[in-house]
């Protein structure tokens, strides 16, 4: 179990950094595009492709994190009805669910991509499409993990762990 911590704990480490990086990567080509537009009637061909990319990474990365924490949208109804017993059972059910829908999408994905590999379509300067969509596979399956790491929380009793990971 602590090496699932750990795995999260790294994870959560890279995203961060990758998020702090594409955003300042985003706000400066934004704002390039946006004086080169302005002032010089000329733009970055492919900026505007690029920055539609790095939206599609911060959004999964974003995603990816929100599911760490537990503040990811979720509709919380009946768990305050149930009593910590219940709630904790419902938490393991809707968590195991939600790993197997984000396992099958992850799929989907996959699929997804090798269709964009085997077509062959460049995103700029020969850099091939797939590989900057590759983080939808990506953040399907740490989505996946996440939610199966707290489901493991609740099995093993955890719940201080669990609770806190949802705050």
């Amino acid at each position: 179990m602590k090496c699932f911590k750990y795995t999260d704990l790294a994870l959560e480490k890279l995203e961060n950094i990758l998020v702090i990086i594409i955003l300042t990567l985003m706000i400066t080509m934004a704002f390039l595009q946006v004086i080169l537009r302005n002032f010089f009637s000329n733009s970055i061909m492919w900026g505007d492709i690029f920055l539609r990319h790095l939206v599609l990474w911060i959004g999964f990365l974003g995603a990816s994190l929100a599911t760490r924490e537990g503040k990811h949208i979720n509709i919380d109804v009946l768990s305050r009805l149930l009593s910590p017993r219940f709630k904790r059972i419902s938490g393991i059910i809707v968590n195991l669910f939600s790993s197997v829908v984000c396992f099958f999408l992850m799929r989907a994905s996959i699929g997804f991509i090798i269709m964009e590999k085997e077509s062959g379509t460049t995103l700029l300067s020969g850099i091939p499409t797939w590989t900057a969509q590759i983080i939808i596979a990506i953040g399907f399956g740490i989505m996946m993990f996440r939610f199966f790491v707290r489901a493991l929380d609740l099995v093993a009793g955890d719940e201080a762990t669990s609770q806190e990971d949802a705050k």
